[in-house]
């Protein structure tokens, strides 16, 4: 459990009401904290019920020491690659709670486009046509490069992957702002890793863009020909349904 989770999952203790003294002065050992393993792309396809390039339009959450505790995110469809329904064109993703591998989003501010992911999602079974994410987590980040297309970040970001996407990484040029960290965003082991592996260059203004990505047109087959739908009446936009007008 890394810094960040562990904060997590205290705070979502002290706003139950159930965290003790003792609890912030000793975190449990590696050996008694229950790890996921990491998943193949193809893996997490043939998990999720829904898998899409996404890009979110807004989120609703409610929030404690400036940490998502729970609510809906609202994703625009871009393109879906695996569904068991037609979709709409906006999506509903809920999360509650803090814990490992939880599945928020970062809302865009007003002046900003949302950020766009390959989304990994599964049925809610309480509610029809909202979505949970799965037990690895739920995105992996999706760039938009020079020439108007999409690419996976490299190194991912969002997922843990038990293969490396090495092998398929190439440079990229973004023109996406999120492919330009902040200074004070990294810590300095990846700021020296990003620089040394040729996977970043610094700007004048210290600020690190992204130079390596996957291209989704080569991610896809990593996705499992089985899991990906091809009955095109499910890939097209769900039908608007309006109420009939009342008689005057």
């Amino acid at each position: 459990m890394n810094l960040l989770n562990a904060t997590r999952v205290a705070l979502s203790l002290l706003v139950t009401g159930l965290a003790a003294p003792a609890l912030f002065a000793q975190e449990p050992a590696a050996e008694d904290t229950e790890t996921v393993p990491p998943a193949t792309l193809q893996e997490l396809a043939a998990a999720a019920d829904l898998v899409a390039l996404v890009q979110v339009l807004d989120t609703d959450y409610e929030y404690a020491r400036d940490f998502p505790t729970g609510g809906t995110a609202f994703l625009r469809v871009l393109i879906p690659y695996k569904t068991d329904r037609a979709l709409p064109d906006i999506v509903e993703v809920y999360e509650e709670g803090l814990h490992d591998n939880e599945c928020y989003f970062p809302n865009p501010p007003i002046t900003e486009e949302g950020r766009r992911y390959l989304l990994f999602v599964r049925n809610n079974p309480d509610v029809d046509g909202q979505y949970l994410g799965l037990e690895q987590g739920c995105a992996l980040t999706v760039l938009v490069t020079a020439d108007n297309s999409y690419a996976l970040r490299y190194p991912a970001e969002g997922l843990v992957l038990s293969s490396d996407l090495a092998a398929l990484a190439r440079p990229v040029d973004y023109a996406d702002a999120h492919a330009v960290l902040e200074y004070e965003n990294l810590a300095v082991e990846e700021r020296l890793d990003l620089l040394e592996r040729g996977l970043a260059v610094e700007n004048e203004d210290r600020t690190y863009k992204l130079t390596q990505g996957v291209p989704l047109s080569e991610a896809r087959p990593l996705l499992g020909a089985e899991n990906l739908t091809t009955d095109r009446a499910l890939l097209r936009p769900a039908p608007v349904v309006t109420a009939p007008a009342e008689e005057g």
